[in-house]
């Protein structure tokens, strides 16, 4: 395949940002898209220019570190990661647009890579459990019943890739934060702290500057591991009820 390439270049987080052509060529259908990337940062470096940054890992599927808005959709015209976007999703002579994650909580730091630590920081703001120290707990001590040991798993397999923001026109994030929400609190070993988790990582949400929910619903169309557009109202159900019983204290 021959393909023509519209790339977002920055050279930094305080430079003008511009989107730059490139051709490349002999591109397996059965390569990812990241390694059609690589394909073409060989050719860049062996001409003396500067590689294209885009952040990668595991190249798995599971760790969210590829965060590609591919032709105005976020990891492209699959609901999968980047990683796991095969370039038979395109056809011999395409151009294709590929830009950051657009939200002001994402700052770019640098051509195709953006820094996503405020997610960090909302995980951080209440996303744990208190747990005793010493041995291991007998793994049937606490009981959970099957419906939401499922639920919580369906929430748990968010991996913080951001697509949900950069897919919402508010660059919300509601939808990570629900999920990471649901996942501890339907839990009895979340318990806890079923109050001030979901109070304080709304908060911390908020503080990042991350646009409001109107639910939409593209970040659910977005996200790769289909977390659940109700996940929101769940999230929204836990809020009123915390700040509820908080008002009766």
């Amino acid at each position: 395949m021959k393909l023509t390439l519209r790339v977002w270049r920055q050279k930094n987080a305080g430079a003008e940002g511009t989107m730059s052509t490139y051709e490349v060529d002999g591109i397996s259908p059965d390569m990812s898209f990241l390694e059609m990337l690589d394909v073409l940062n060989e050719q860049l470096i062996l001409s003396g220019e500067d590689p294209v940054a885009f952040d990668h890992d595991c190249r798995e599927g599971i760790c969210g570190a590829c965060s590609l808005v591919i032709n105005g959709d976020a990891h492209g015209p699959e609901r999968t990661t980047t990683c796991q976007l095969h370039m038979r999703s395109f056809k011999d002579g395409d151009t294709i647009d590929v830009e950051p994650w657009r939200a002001a909580a994402f700052p770019v730091v640098k051509d195709l890579v953006v820094d996503r630590s405020a997610f960090d920081r909302i995980i951080q703001a209440g996303g744990y459990i208190t747990a005793p120290t010493g041995s291991a707990p007998e793994a049937h001590a606490t009981p959970v019943p099957k419906p939401d040991a499922d639920f919580a798993f369906e929430h748990a397999e968010c991996i913080g890739c951001g697509a949900c923001v950069a897919a919402c026109p508010n660059g919300a994030a509601m939808l990570f934060t629900s999920a990471k929400v649901n996942h501890l609190n339907v839990l009895p070993q979340g318990a806890p702290e079923r109050e001030t988790r979901v109070l304080d990582m709304v908060a911390q949400m908020d503080e990042e500057g991350f646009g409001g929910c109107t639910l939409t619903g593209e970040c659910a169309t977005a996200c790769p591991k289909g977390i659940p557009l109700v996940s929101i109202t769940g999230m929204n159900r836990e809020w009123l009820r915390a700040t509820r019983k908080a008002g009766k204290r």
